[in-house]
């Protein structure tokens, strides 16, 4: 037999034995050739890679950079990434960015982490200066710039304008969107992408100067853009002149500022919009036509000025009048099943009772219908204590946004003889002026002085504390830091919240003299309040806030840390803030206090609320701890950050905590759920509802379950079912006040009375439409889809209270069975044909009743249900409803701010439209809402003092009278 051959020596065998030619062309060939075969043969050319770094390494060696091309590629198949990288980076042009191929590709990729992750490292100044004085190799910033080119020239420019955000290269930034030829869309999305992407304050704030400078120097400005812009930089005088600039044009332009002040409302940054309420007018005011404007309307037409106009958008005052007429005209809040809620619960359980006025509350927020109270003064006379003082505050949640009238509403509750009343009704104030301080301030700074009573100091702190938020009033500062020292424990408690909520975003180096103090007092309930008050102060501010937090969350103190928690949450709320989230994951698995990991937890949706998707990931190993506090805290951040989105992984997640062990987790998931589920389609509601109605109903149920399905309840109906929990702007920016009013609400664990902050976080889900009146025309909008789809929930009948509450006998089958047989033989006996042998009962019907519902039928038939309906403004539109509504083309009135030649936006919050036939008579809307005084405590009508006068000063014998 004759011997086998050896193998043949392979290509890559051959070419590699030429590398040790002596001949330079030789090896240089070798090498070209190599570089078609060693996707294929690379396990051989690898045995010989150290030969080729050496011919890298002889700078005599012509080819070098073949050698460095072909090192980059071994190492590359070999797993080194960072070996490949080296060698690719002195390669020079040898190494082909445009390259399509997989090695390429990863390279491209490893290239740019390296270089974002060492621009991202460099301090602020040189991120800024000359980009080629970073000291990074110049040979990686030449593959990058390379890869800019490349993506520029292929059309890439959403591409480019990430990486330059990542590596912090304004510079290219620029470039990518001037060599654009949609240099607006292009805008639009730096803007997107900064707001998610840039994590760094200092930096995203230089990104937005020059976003807004470039909108600017448009052809035709974008200044609904570039205001944005500006807010995001919280320069108000830029905006003040932008919006002094436009109400001083014609009637295009005074449009334009007034969509864009109602804009600045909607994201609800209150510090701000009083700064630019302030600036506005200070420059050119005295330029503002009162007479004729260059369109040749007169203010005199109109009764006010533009300017005036303006800055009663700004003020909020004209925004809250015209939501208080949508809540009051659109409340579909049923007050059957409220008393259905009643019935059910026993008037000695004070905490369901409690609860079911919260409900009310919450269900009738800002619809200023108080006809359950009234029609049950008997039933809201057994609370007692702080029970009254809460229902009381209620009061306030139901009229909120009535500032006109606020004294004379609490006007029958503000003598009254019991404190907890008294205290009650000044928090009621608060909750009726937050954002809107009017009158109320100097009436409540009277109340707090005029009264040693904690009670009463507890709630005007509080009302103190909303009607001054954001605003860092001077005298405000004063009586609350007085009534800190005093060290009551009650007062002390709401003198924190109400410093927090005063120099809220502020990052006031008070908080310093609150965390001194803090360590001097002796009483939990003041360190809980100043702890939160803390945080409340750092809101929004990132990194600025970072010593205070680093102070709280590393304190011995688990009260001091708790509220490290929140002030992270707080600070970094809607960032996603990478550094933010790691903190509150280290501290929820690690503190040793349940208080603090629970916290810690529910924090984690506050941070996650701009991107709600995220949360449920993030904490679903979490929701299955072993223990309770934790997973309350997981089930309390889902409903935070995906409230109003129905987002299936949030509800897949809350789901079957609803049915925990243990009764405070199931409050924690019912109460989210309903955050979740808020203003989603009945259809999506009804089992939900249906489950939140058993617990209720169920007798045997725990007081902690089902007192979160009365608040559930309640969450799920707010302000007559025309309300959504915003938490964040329809430009994504987290709202202050919604995001303070949520984290004072979850300390409600604690105080009860807190839960009644909830109402700060509901956002009319509304189109409201105006023209330049700031009145409401007559117009419409068309919504494209299926009436039944968007529709109210249908309200509790009499009957579906009956059935609810009806006990149903048990029939054993034998018992069914020998009626089913009597019942037989005596229809035999008389004549009639056989009925069913299972025992079912036949159906007797008259023959008008059968001949209705048999036309009933016929004409649901005959007439399907249309497949889009008209919504008259104001109507209600759901956010998951606005996709499918929109302007008809052959609409009279079209929004200014509308994109050229579409009719698609806007088409929910307020919308200022523009007349195109200005020369016919404009019908306006009605005002429905009338005022109404509200209903009188059991405590105050049977008082034996006259009714007091409108107007109350201060009065030396009120405390002798135990006002």
């Amino acid at each position: 037999m004759a011997p086998s051959r050896p193998p043949a020596p392979s290509a890559a065998t051959a070419l590699l034995s030429l590398l040790e030619e002596p001949r330079a062309a030789l090896r240089a060939h070798a090498l070209r050739a190599l570089h078609d075969v060693v996707d294929r043969e690379w396990s051989a050319v690898a045995s010989s890679v150290a030969a080729i770094e050496a011919l890298y390494e002889d700078e005599t060696f012509e080819a070098r950079e073949d050698a460095a091309l072909l090192a980059s590629k071994v190492f590359y198949h070999l797993g080194e990434l960072n070996d490949a990288l080296h060698y690719a980076l002195r390669a020079g042009d040898r190494f082909d960015v445009n390259e399509g191929s997989d090695y390429a590709q990863t390279l491209i990729a490893t290239a740019i982490d390296e270089y974002v992750a060492k621009r991202q490292s460099l301090d602020m100044d040189v991120t800024l200066g000359d980009a080629s004085k970073d000291g990074i190799d110049s040979k990686l910033v030449d593959v990058v710039e390379r890869m800019f080119e490349s993506c520029l020239s292929d059309g890439e420019h959403f591409q480019a304008i990430g990486i330059a955000l990542e590596s912090k290269r304004l510079d290219k930034l620029e470039e990518a969107i001037t060599r654009s030829n949609t240099v607006a869309e292009c805008l639009s999305y730096s803007m997107k992408v900064c707001a998610s992407l840039v994590s760094v304050r200092e930096f995203r704030q230089h990104v937005l100067r020059l976003l807004a400078r470039m909108y600017s120097s448009l052809r035709e400005p974008n200044f609904l853009s570039m205001c944005q812009c500006l807010m995001l930089l919280e320069d108000a005088h830029g905006i003040a002149e932008v919006l002094n600039k436009l109400v001083a044009g014609d009637e295009a332009e005074q449009l334009l500022a007034y969509q864009i002040a109602f804009a600045l409302f909607e994201n609800d940054i209150q510090p701000f919009l009083n700064r630019v309420h302030d600036a506005v007018g200070d420059a050119e005011g005295a330029a503002i036509v009162s007479g004729e404007h260059k369109n040749g309307v007169s203010a005199a037409e109109t009764d006010e000025s533009p300017l005036e106009k303006l800055r009663s958008i700004l003020s909020g005052e004209r925004p809250f009048a015209l939501y208080l007429e949508f809540l009051y005209s659109h409340n579909h809040a049923d007050l059957l099943l409220l008393k259905q809620v009643k019935t059910a619960v026993e008037s000695r359980n004070s905490v369901c009772h409690s609860a079911t006025v919260l409900a009310n509350a919450l269900t009738h927020a800002g619809t200023t219908c108080d006809k359950f109270l009234r029609e049950n003064l008997d039933w809201l006379s057994r609370a007692t204590n702080w029970a009254r003082f809460s229902a009381t505050a209620g009061v306030g949640v139901i009229h909120r946004g009535r500032t006109k009238d606020s004294r004379q509403l609490l006007s029958q509750l503000l003598p009254a003889p019991s404190p907890y009343t008294l205290g009650g009704a000044l928090y009621a104030m608060g909750l009726i002026h937050t954002g809107q301080p009017g009158d109320a301030l100097p009436f409540l700074l009277e109340r707090a002085r005029g009264n040693n009573n904690e009670v009463i100091q507890h709630g005007a702190c509080l009302g103190l504390g909303l009607a001054a938020v954001g605003t860092g009033n001077a005298q405000v500062d004063g009586e609350l830091f007085r009534i800190l020292r005093t060290d009551s424990a009650v007062a002390g408690e709401a003198a924190g919240i109400g410093l927090g909520l005063l120099y809220a975003g502020s990052c006031t180096p008070r908080a310093k003299e609150i965390h001194q103090y803090c360590g001097k007092t002796s009483h939990g309930k003041i360190v809980r309040g100043c702890s939160l008050g803390m945080a409340l102060t750092v809101y929004g501010r990132e990194e600025g806030g970072d010593d205070l937090i680093e102070s709280m969350i590393h304190d011995g103190d688990k009260i001091m840390r708790y509220g490290g928690c929140l002030a992270l949450a707080s600070a970094y709320a809607g960032t996603g803030n990478n550094n933010a989230l790691r903190k509150l994951l280290h501290t929820a698995v690690s503190d040793v206090s349940d208080d603090v990991r629970r916290s810690a937890v529910m924090s984690l949706g506050f941070v996650l609320c701009s991107t709600p998707e995220q949360c449920p990931r993030v904490v679903a190993l979490l929701a299955e701890s072993y223990n309770p506090h934790v997973r309350y805290g997981a089930a309390m951040a889902v409903g935070i950050a995906c409230a109003g989105t129905g987002l299936a992984d949030a509800i897949a997640l809350l789901d079957p905590m609803m049915n925990d062990q243990v009764d405070f987790v199931q409050q924690g998931a019912l109460i989210a759920m309903a955050m979740v589920r808020i203003q989603q389609t009945e259809k999506q509601l009804a089992p939900f509802r249906k489950k939140v109605m058993g617990h209720i109903q169920e007798t045997h149920e725990t007081t902690m379950c089902k007192m979160g399905a009365i608040m559930a309840l309640g969450i799920l109906d707010a302000g007559g079912r025309n309300v959504t929990i915003g938490l964040r702007s329809r430009s994504g920016r987290p709202r202050m006040t919604s995001v303070l009013g949520m984290l004072v609400f979850t300390q409600y664990w604690y105080w009860y009375p807190l839960s009644y902050f909830l109402s700060l976080v509901f956002v009319p889900t509304a189109f409201i439409a105006v023209d330049r009146t700031l009145a409401m025309p007559h117009c419409s909008v068309t919504s494209h889809c299926k009436p039944s789809t968007f529709a109210y929930a249908a309200p509790v009948t009499e009957d579906d209270k009956k059935n609810s509450g009806e006990i149903v006998k048990a029939v054993l089958s034998t018992t069914a069975k020998a009626k089913a047989k009597a019942d037989k033989k005596k229809a035999e006996a008389e004549g009639a044909e056989g009925m069913d042998v299972d025992g079912a009962a036949a159906v007797k019907t008259d023959e008008k009743t059968s001949k209705t519902t048999t036309e009933d039928a016929m004409d649901k038939d005959d007439k399907p249900e249309p497949t889009s309906e008209e919504l008259t403004n104001p109507s209600r539109v759901t956010p998951a409803q606005e996709k499918a509504v929109r302007f008809d083309q052959s609409s009279r009135f079209v929004p200014i701010a509308a994109p050229a030649g579409t009719f698609k936006y806007p088409t929910r919050g307020f919308v200022v439209l523009r007349d195109t036939d200005p020369d016919e008579e404009i019908a306006y809307l009605d005002a429905q809402f009338k005022p109404v005084a509200p209903p009188v405590p059991a405590d105050a009508a049977d008082d034996d003092e006259p009714p007091p006068p409108e107007d109350f000063e201060l009065d030396p014998e009120d405390e002798a009278r135990g006002f």
